[in-house]
């Protein structure tokens, strides 16, 4: 009898020691996050993610209680490491990004103190999401080329990031797993035109090129890049002109932002570290601090419905390396 009880007695002194520690408090808080995000797992994974969840809570709880110019939140991320998160919504391919010497002419200036392209007009299109699928590129192009093309035209379209994804390899983008804006420009402009969302659905994962030049929307003239790092660039472009398309390297802290400023010591600010692209439609400042205002493409339940603020004038995490926006051939 006792060679019987032995091995089960085992078992379990392992299971319990085994399994993580978290309260009645903490699985209901899960419970309540997964209904939120609509998440269903399978009994082994559901153990495996709250113990993951319950990591990114005490990071956030751990953050939030320092002094910092930004907070972080619980998000549809929270039940992923930044490993996971990393390889299934940021660039995995190297970006060869820079622009040693960009075509952007700067005015003098002056500039205001601030801008957003959202209050100037119909000129930027609600937050889009990407899904897990490393297309940030394809929304930041989209965006910028959403914005010129209404500014030029009076009328604001909802433009194709599948087409992008599917056909736009010959330009050195590499679908679901990266791609930069300024190639993707090139390739509107050579490919002759950017069909619209509704003619050309996103799907959050490659397939075949099914462009069809009449059903073309959008057309670029020619692709103006920034010069590498010249981020009072950006400000003459986005204060004068329009929205700019930019790329930065994103590390663990920045899944979980919520709001504020974000700034951070673990990123670098070199071209070749750029890990996501997005969408700087303005600037402003906040106490002393002037950040950038910033669409993602994360849907709108990520930071601030969809935006986050990120300091400006210090090429935070290389967001000044590589930017740039089309002119529109309207």
């Amino acid at each position: 009898m006792n060679r019987l009880i032995l091995p089960v007695l085992l078992a379990v002194f392992y299971q319990v020691h085994t399994l993580p520690l978290h309260t009645e408090e903490d699985e209901y808080l899960f419970k309540s996050w997964m209904s939120q995000y609509n998440k269903k797992y399978e009994i082994n994974e559901y153990y495996q993610r709250l113990q993951t969840f319950l990591e990114n809570k005490k990071k956030i709880e751990r953050h939030n209680a320092g002094n910092h110019k930004f907070s972080m939140g619980l998000n549809q991320f929270s039940d992923m490491t930044f490993a996971e998160f990393k390889k299934s919504y940021l660039l995995t391919e190297p970006q060869n990004c820079s622009a040693t010497r960009g075509n952007h002419l700067s005015s003098n200036g002056p500039y205001p103190d601030m801008i957003d392209w959202r209050t100037k007009g119909h000129y930027v299109t609600d937050v889009k999401n990407q899904g897990a699928c490393g297309s940030c590129w394809t929304f930041s192009t989209t965006g910028c080329m959403e914005s010129v093309t209404a500014i030029a035209t009076g009328k604001l379209l909802q433009l194709a990031e599948q087409q992008l994804v599917d056909c736009a390899g010959a330009f050195d983008n590499h679908g679901c797993n990266g791609g930069l804006p300024s190639h993707a420009f090139e390739y509107i402009m050579y490919n002759k035109g950017l069909m619209t969302e509704q003619d050309y659905p996103y799907k959050a994962i490659q397939g075949e090129c099914r462009f069809k030049p009449n059903l073309a929307a959008a057309f670029v003239k020619d692709v103006v890049n920034i010069t590498k790092y010249d981020e009072m660039g950006m400000v003459d472009a986005v204060a004068r002109l329009n929205p700019v398309s930019f790329a930065y390297e994103v590390t663990s802290d920045f899944m979980h932002y919520r709001d504020g400023i974000y700034t951070s010591t673990e990123c670098h600010n070199t071209t070749d570290m750029v890990n996501h692209a997005v969408l700087a439609v303005g600037y402003a400042e906040q106490n002393g601090t002037p950040y950038w205002i910033v669409k993602n493409s994360w849907g709108t339940n990520w930071g601030i419905n969809g935006y986050f603020y990120i300091e400006r004038g210090k090429n935070m995490c290389g967001l000044a390396a590589c930017s740039s926006y089309p002119l529109p051939l309207v």
